[in-house]
């Protein structure tokens, strides 16, 4: 890693990385809890769709996990666990009982670990920020492959019982809280692909998150409401958008995948991010990408909430849960304050830069290969500084090399 755009992967970083191990255990526990409360509650159907979210979306993070692993299969791993496991033949079966994500955790904490246990090297902290990347996309396409649809499917099934109580709403606001922390997570990720930036201050971190949960908690509660009343046709719904949102995405041409049939697998789920928030994955002015999206995303949730409130006196139990003549009027001002709070952090708080700006690695298996002609002190020269050697080396990259500077470019 060049020493004038030096990784930096803090210890508040890693504390953050160990939280989010507890919490995905945690939130594997609290997801069994939950199915089982639905069948002691008789509820088959919301039981099967909840097993069928949990089973849907740990599959997905494991294809990726596993295409993504199998990038760098052939050239030496990152970290010992994952160099272990690859010697032994075990990747692949991990991934078959949907533990990869569990080695990916294994992998960024050996790794950070060792990178406070020894000198301050570039090197490890880019290998770190670049572990930690995949491992917070992971946990992003979680977010909005199991967690929202999970939030959505309590929201119903709440509404549909007319048992809205304090202590309820304070979970499905603390859910919602949870997916837009994720997304916060993720943004304080990129962050480390830029010197000027990296010491991002938590008002940022602050105002990001605050306007990722006033935008989501709209979205995520229009569709639970028109569930609630129309629930054959939430499939309908979904599936419609969503084909329309994967063609928005084809559109940006994003090379994201090292495989182009792979590629539209990425597309499909940045369709499925789409459909309940914003995800940039093309470089370029976003200004016009944004005002479009979020006109029809606007539109589409107005539709759903019209279809609630046309259908809501037929049921009861939802009318005494929620009045629609308060509702809507609050989810849309909830929804107008996202968004200017979104131009309000894009215009004072977000860091625009030229896209050479962002830090460049230079591929391990290309300084490895350096040892044996130039000797080992020349090699940590090539890590911590830029010299003429550094710069004949950096080669293209790819694998996690390419996804963590092409993410970083249409971040920012």
């Amino acid at each position: 890693m060049e020493e004038s755009f030096p990784f930096k992967y803090s210890l508040l970083e890693y504390l953050f990385t160990l939280v989010g191990l507890l919490l995905f255990l945690l939130d594997i526990v609290l997801d069994i809890w939950t199915v089982v409360s639905f069948y002691q509650d008789e509820a088959y159907v919301y039981m099967g769709v909840m097993i069928f979210l949990l089973v849907g979306s740990s599959v997905l993070l494991q294809v990726f996990s596993w295409l993504w692993y199998s990038d760098s299969l052939e050239t030496k791993l990152d970290t010992k666990v994952e160099e272990f496991a690859n010697g032994h033949l075990l990747i692949k079966p991990l991934h078959f009982f949907q533990l990869g994500v569990y080695l990916r955790y294994a992998g960024v904490i050996e790794i950070s670990t060792t990178r406070f246990h020894q000198k301050a090297n570039s090197f490890i902290e880019g290998v770190a920020v670049y572990l930690n990347h995949d491992l917070q996309m992971l946990r992003l396409f979680e977010a909005f492959s199991e967690s929202a649809p999970q939030l959505i499917l309590m929201m119903c099934r709440t509404l549909q019982r007319g048992e809205l109580e304090l202590i309820t709403g304070l979970k499905i606001l603390s859910s919602a809280a949870a997916i837009a922390f994720t997304v916060a997570m993720y943004h304080r990720c990129m962050r480390s692909f830029l010197e000027e930036k990296r010491k991002m201050s938590w008002i940022s971190t602050g105002i990001y998150f605050l306007w990722n949960l006033l935008l989501i908690i709209p979205r995520v509660t229009a569709l639970a409401l028109f569930c609630s009343v129309l629930p054959c046709y939430i499939i309908a719904h979904f599936l419609s958008l969503w084909m329309l949102l994967v063609l928005g995405v084809w559109s940006q041409k994003t090379d994201h995948m090292e495989s182009p049939g792979w590629e539209w697998l990425y597309r499909a789920t940045v369709g499925l991010i789409w459909y309940f928030s914003w995800f940039n994955v093309s470089t370029g002015s976003m200004k016009l990408k944004t005002i479009l999206y979020y006109g029809v995303m606007g539109l589409d949730t107005m539709m759903l909430l019209g279809f609630w409130c046309w259908k809501v006196f037929e049921y009861t139990g939802c009318w005494r849960s929620l009045n629609p003549y308060i509702a809507i009027p609050t989810l849309l001002v909830l929804y107008i304050a996202g968004i200017l709070l979104k131009i309000i952090y894009y215009k004072w708080f977000h860091p625009n830069c030229d896209e050479k700006k962002i830090a460049k690695p230079i591929e391990q298996q290309k300084i490895r290969q350096s040892a044996a002609f130039y000797g080992d002190m020349v090699t940590d020269s090539l890590v911590s500084s830029s010299g003429a050697v550094a710069a004949t080396l950096a080669q293209p990259v790819t694998g996690v090399l390419k996804r963590g500077r092409n993410m970083a470019a249409n971040f920012y």
